[in-house]
């Protein structure tokens, strides 16, 4: 059918059919003002954000992609905020990744490479999050992950499906890959790399204005910086704790169960004896037999094994029952009827003539219940505890799926409610950022940040030890803070701000002076306020290896980055100044053919390389397919995403 159309299209009739309905899109773009409307070459500006060949993004898709990408962000930073996570280009690089997705998707799709289902279901066994107590993949621990992480199968089938293309088509890119042997000597060549230069520091703080600020400036200052003033998101959590103590006598064995206990654990009770030995298997008995006499002899039992090219072997804490299964009664009863440190007689198994030496033999007399009634007590009382303490947590969370409330469990079963916060999601107190809330909730906080108002939780805390029942009481989102509660606050932002604007216009003075001859003590003299002076540096790209336990300061590496001869400036981050680095020479020295240091730059190259290859192939692949964004669409997600 397409043949056809390509076909029809190609005649005058055709191409005359298609330059008029070109016409009328153009004039249903020009009417309906497409750029403001949010239509995106037929998708909606409300629907899709970006189309990958035929593959299309949706707004809900790139919600959940920047909601879970903040989420990563939290497990490192846990008061990070929506509007922090999106001032620093968060919602572009989730949708770059939604992007590159969907074009190995739809690249594979063209292309006929799949990953079935049952690929997918292979690769969901071997996750450990989703085993059990056994080891093995427990469907229910699966359902239990997706709940908590609040994804769906299909969702997480979908994602590995695209990894797994994304191993059948990318990972072939780089595997392998090597560097020509000139690159790496080049690359081995830059460690004998030195560098000579100075670095300075044109602190803020010193051009900071330390007059009084104008009201309007501060608030006019506010009002243009007001995401630097968002308060994180803060909780107030109401919690109860409660362990063996609130089960009273319940734990406490009867004597029956003792008894009970005491009889069907009675073979645990019962005399027993077990022996260590060391034995050998030979084919005959005449054989066994020369042996036992030449160790009855005095010969030792493991040089005769030997000369007849035989080993020995120690065996240990064997009962009689247990060889007799393992071997045959007959090699039972001639192993424990010897003594100790004697030879046994031969006795016959389906492997062959036994022999062995008895080392030691523990006996163990039988055990009354008087004697063993403490130590089956612990254990009735451990057990009862642990399943007294189950039974109880799922009574009370019986009671809070049936609507009854924190306050009502907390008096019906007698357990004091402790409220604590405002608290942040890191656990800090917000008032008090110097503390934190109680250990006792720190493994609740990440479910009490995503929890609604007053819905209660029950969790087991310290290993099983204890069960804590809580919930969040009220929340206060994340807003810029009043301008009356932090004023003061924000006018030390607004002359770390200033002093940061008047280092920069300092460094640039600076650095024109070195243009210009000056050195770099003269060029810093030269301002008229008092900076510290710059600091000299010598030293090779392998000095900064060795740094690597250590982060790598940022000027130092710009110095390593530079010319010779050139000179840059440098935020120092933290409102804390600019930098002004200077390169004064670079001296690189040759290096032997067969230098350690070649093969160890093809090696740390290599994969470097393979990744490069496989980054190409997936911007070829982006290419080819096409990208087209909605960029109407994409801002309504991030006003979404503000609460705007």
């Amino acid at each position: 059918m397409f043949q056809f159309f390509r076909n029809f299209f190609k005649t005058k009739l055709g191409l005359a059919i298609a330059l008029a309905f070109l016409g009328l899109i153009a004039l249903a773009f020009a009417s309906a003002d497409v750029s403001s409307t949010g239509t995106f070459g037929g998708i909606a500006g409300g629907d899709r954000v970006a189309v990958v060949g035929d593959e299309k993004i949706s707004t809900s898709d790139l919600l959940r992609g920047a909601n879970n990408s903040l989420d990563r962000v939290r497990q490192e930073q846990p008061t990070a905020t929506m509007r922090e996570f999106l001032r620093d280009g968060g919602l572009n690089s989730a949708l770059e990744a939604l992007i590159n997705r969907a074009a190995i998707k739809a690249y594979a799709d063209e292309h006929g490479i799949r990953a079935g289902d049952n690929l997918v279901n292979s690769e969901i066994r071997m996750i450990p999050a989703f085993r059990g107590p056994d080891g093995n993949f427990s469907e229910d621990t699966y359902r239990q992950a997706l709940a908590q992480q609040r994804i769906t199968d299909a969702q997480v089938r979908e994602d590995l499906g695209i990894g797994l293309l994304s191993q059948q088509m990318l990972f072939p890119a780089g595997f392998g890959a090597t560097v020509p042997d000139k690159l790496a000597y080049r690359y081995a060549q830059l460690f004998k790399e030195r560098r000579e230069g100075s670095i300075a520091l044109l602190p803020a703080a010193t051009y900071a204005p330390s007059g009084e600020p104008d009201a309007e400036v501060l608030r006019a200052f506010y009002d243009n910086n007001r995401d630097d003033f968002v308060r994180p998101e803060r909780r107030t959590i109401r919690y109860a704790t409660f362990d063996s103590a609130a089960l009273g006598d319940r734990i406490e064995p009867t004597a029956a169960e003792i008894a009970a206990r005491y009889e069907r654990d009675a073979e645990q009770y019962a005399a027993s004896e077990t022996r260590d030995f060391t034995q050998l298997i030979v084919p005959t008995e005449a054989a066994a037999n020369s042996i036992r006499q030449r160790v009855e002899g005095g010969a030792p039992f493991e040089q005769v094994a030997r000369e007849a090219g035989l080993r020995a072997a120690p065996v240990v804490d064997v009962a009689r029952e247990g060889l007799a299964a393992q071997a045959s009664p007959a090699v039972a009863a001639a192993y424990f009827s010897a003594a100790r440190g004697e030879m046994t007689r031969p006795a016959r198994s389906p492997l062959g003539w036994h022999l062995a030496r008895i080392d030691s033999i523990d006996s163990r007399p039988a055990q009354s219940l008087a004697q063993v009634r403490g130590e089956i007590a612990d254990s009735l009382r451990e057990e009862k505890r642990v399943r007294g303490l189950a039974d109880l947590a799922t009574e009370i969370e019986d009671q809070l799926a049936d609507g009854a409330t924190l306050a009502e469990v907390a008096d019906e079963i007698d357990l004091e409610l402790t409220t604590v916060g405002p608290a942040l999601a890191n656990g800090r107190l917000f008032e008090n950022p110097q503390q934190t809330v109680p250990e006792v909730l720190q493994p609740a906080l990440a479910t009490a940040f995503q929890m609604d108002e007053e819905e209660p939780e029950i969790a087991p805390v310290n290993g099983g030890q204890t069960y804590l029942v809580y919930e969040v009481g009220d929340i206060t989102p994340a807003a810029v803070a009043p301008y009356a509660e932090i004023e003061e606050l924000v006018e030390a932002r607004w002359r770390a701000s200033e002093g940061m604007k008047a280092a920069q216009a300092a460094a640039d003075r600076v650095i024109a002076r070195l243009r210009n001859g000056d050195s770099i003590a003269d060029a810093l003299a030269a301002e008229d306020r008092r900076v510290p002076p710059a600091q000299s540096i010598d030293m090779t790209r392998e000095d900064l290896a060795r740094q690597r336990e250590r982060r790598i300061p940022p000027p130092i590496a710009l110095l390593f980055s530079m010319a010779e001869g050139t000179v840059k400036k440098l935020d120092a981050g933290g409102n804390a100044g600019f930098f002004v680095v200077k390169v004064d020479e670079i001296a690189m020295d040759d290096i032997a053919q067969d230098d350690p240091l070649i093969a160890q730059a093809r090696r740390q190259m290599g994969p470097l390389l393979g990744d490069e290859y496989a980054e190409q192939l997936g911007l070829a692949m982006r290419q080819e397919l096409g990208v087209s964004r909605n960029q109407t669409a994409i801002d309504a997600v991030r006003r979404q995403l503000t609460g705007n």
